[in-house]
């Protein structure tokens, strides 16, 4: 898109690519803007209309070409084919007037009060439906040749209007944001949605109301209705609340709803993106994002091609074989598409390198950034070629050297390919690796045709880290591996004379050398079986050498010992409570170590705990809480203090008693 017209021309005489791109239809395109773009009923035609001058152009699919143009007074807002062809054809100019246009060209020219932003056709009363910057709907009847009184709305202005096609309900999308419909037989409305209402929901961020932008029936009960601020609802007419609210996250108009039905999804368009979305989940099927700002989209019917009107000259056609087969005129498309999938291709820019900013920076071009030797694409840019050789000649000075000596290793490996292979064992438990390998072997031959393969430890994922980690390396000093594996040592010991003879083997090959031709080992002519009694003597062996080495790290902890000098340790102990000797606490650590069972049955004999059946069958423990050292002075105190009181009262009363007998007497 940055290369000059010249740059384009030369690399169409060079590149096979460019010269073999297909321009379907010829000069598809405006001589500045296109706004509207539709296809007749038919499929033939493709009309177009744009600026600058305002024009409409017909292109004929069967001729591949142009057909007509038509230069217009005013631009047009929309229009729409009434025919099957191009023969009967109405558009709405910016200046109020609508035109009719036949076969021929210019037919008629009327006036509507208001300005007009949309229309639609009612086929079976030949009315036409406009609605604008006017609380009114004017109808203009066609067989009569005249205005017909205007339908009375309550907005104040109408953006888009739509008229089902089974059973012909009129609705219109007002600016303040809702739908209404309308009956055309009684000229009354029958219902009104609020959808500014509905499109707000939890994650959309609004600046102010939205208006209706967009709006498409689709068979006779859904709708589709795009507003101002990016959503598009889909709606049930049985329904007052959206089916799904579909947000194109960008804030911009929708520009155009379509539906396709083989696929069941809906293709919505603001300015800057095209999404299609499922219209029963939502979830997005495709998007495409093209160069230029979006005005209109049009869906070719029964196929995958689409057609976009843009803010520039070229009109653009897209082919996607997923929603359905090019049309008829361009069935080559099929073929194409068919061969492209079979030999797929990267495409790769001859003067021009793409790299990323990781790239720039490892070149250290990173300072030109921002200048024009680098071109900004997607996620980094692109810079001339010839650059491209001399930063990495600079930065990387030996790389033609790798280059060759990595070039010279690719052909040594595809000679070694040819040679005998040799058995490569793992870095890790190299050992184990070939036990297991002996063993397949003996199994291969050994094993019945009938049998299943068994897979092999060393082919199988879940124990590949076995061979990989050194973590897993087995130890073979351990005492376990020894008292288990009490053989292994004499197994052992073949298996590292064969180890020794496959690194030698590597070793040579590594060195380029010719191969020795393989001999029988020593270690398969001695090889002798062990008996029950040798065994045993094995075993013997290995517990004897464990003796040893378990009393000579006694020695070793007992020297240790003496050497080390013990420290007098100091215990802090807590407020309230006393020392009394360290036997109290051997005491709980014994106390500690025993089983539940045995401390229930030491708190039975204590009295603390009482454990006895109930009636229902289960068991009831009753137990008694264990009292500290300041419990217990603090209860005798009480004790004391309450028996003190006693004497005192009944010498207070006995006091009393002596009196009274005083007086008496």
């Amino acid at each position: 898109q940055w290369l000059s017209d010249r740059k384009k021309r030369a690399l169409q005489k060079k590149d096979v690519d460019i010269r073999r791109r297909i321009e379907l239809i010829q000069d598809f395109e405006m001589p500045t803007v296109s706004t509207k773009i539709k296809v007749s009923r038919d499929g033939q035609y493709i009309m177009a209309v744009g600026t600058y001058k305002p024009r409409v152009r017909c292109f004929d699919t069967y001729q591949l070409s142009q057909k007509f143009e038509r230069c217009l007074d005013s631009e047009v807002v929309t229009f729409e084919i009434l025919s099957d062809d191009y023969s009967k054809i109405v558009f709405l100019q910016c200046d109020r007037f609508v035109e009719f246009h036949s076969q021929h060209g210019h037919y008629y020219r009327t006036r509507i009060p208001k300005f007009g932003r949309d229309f639609s056709y009612h086929y079976p009363s030949c009315d036409l439906y406009f609605v604008g910057a006017s609380s009114e709907v004017y109808r203009l009847n066609l067989e009569q040749g005249r205005f017909l009184n205007s339908l009375q709305t309550d907005a104040s202005e109408s953006n888009v209007c739509d008229l089902n096609p089974v059973h012909f309900l009129f609705a219109m999308g007002t600016a303040e944001g809702k739908v209404e419909c309308w009956d055309p037989r009684t000229r009354n409305r029958v219902g009104l949605l609020d959808c500014a209402l509905s499109s707000v929901t939890v994650d959309t961020e609004i600046d102010g109301l939205p208006s209706i932008s967009a709006l498409k029936f689709d068979g006779a009960l859904n709708m589709a209705v795009g507003t101002s601020t990016g959503q598009v609802l889909l709606y049930d007419l049985r329904s007052s609340n959206p089916l799904i609210v579909k947000d194109h996250h960008y804030g911009l108009p929708i520009k155009s709803i379509q539906f396709q039905c083989q696929l069941d999804l809906i293709i919505s368009a603001d300015s800057r993106i095209i999404k299609m979305w499922n219209k029963d989940t939502g979830k997005i099927f495709t998007s495409m994002e093209p160069e230029y700002e979006i005005n209109d989209v049009c869906l070719y019917p029964n196929s995958g091609m689409l057609m976009t009107a843009n803010e520039a000259p070229k009109m653009n056609i897209y082919y996607i074989p997923v929603l359905g087969p090019a049309p008829k005129w361009c069935s080559f498309l099929d073929n194409l598409t068919e061969e492209l999938e079979e030999n797929p291709e990267s495409t790769v820019y001859d003067d021009y390198k793409f790299v990323t900013r990781k790239d720039l920076e490892n070149l250290g071009l990173a300072h030109l950034i921002g200048s024009s030797l680098l071109r900004a694409y997607m996620h980094g840019f692109f810079m001339d070629i010839r650059l491209y050789h001399k930063a990495k000649m600079m930065a990387n000075p030996f790389a033609y050297e790798e280059y060759r000596r990595e070039k010279i290793r690719q052909k040594i490996e595809e000679a070694r390919a040819q040679r005998v292979q040799l058995k490569k064992l793992p870095k890790v438990n190299k050992e184990l690796a070939l036990k297991l390998i002996e063993e397949e072997e003996e199994q291969q031959v050994t094993r019945r045709r009938k049998q299943k393969n068994l897979p092999s430890l060393l082919k199988d994922d879940r124990f590949k880290v076995m061979f990989e980690n050194p973590d897993f390396q087995v130890d073979e000093q351990s005492e376990e591996f020894r008292l288990l594996n009490p053989l292994v040592s004499k197994i052992s010991e073949k298996r590292k004379r064969k180890l020794r003879i496959l690194e030698e083997l590597e070793a040579k090959e590594q060195e380029e050398e010719e191969e020795p031709e393989g001999k029988a080992s020593d270690a398969e002519s001695s090889e002798s079986s062990d008996d029950e009694k040798g065994w045993v003597e094995e075993v013997r062996k290995q517990r004897k050498l464990l003796r040893q080495e378990e009393k000579v790290k006694r020695q070793e902890r007992f020297k240790e010992d003496q050497q080390t000098l013990l420290k007098p340790q100091f215990f802090e102990i807590k407020e309230g409570e006393e020392f009394r000797s360290f036997k109290d606490s051997a005491k709980k650590q014994k106390l500690m170590k025993k089983t539940l069972g045995d401390r229930l049955k030491l708190e039975e004999k204590l009295g603390t705990l009482n454990v006895s059946d109930t009636t229902v069958g289960s068991k009831q423990a009753t137990f008694k809480l264990k009292k500290s050292e300041q419990q217990k002075k603090q209860q005798e105190a009480e004790k004391q203090h309450r028996q003190e009181r006693r004497t005192l009262r009944r010498s207070a009363s006995h006091l009393k008693s002596k009196r009274g007998r005083g007086r008496l007497f």
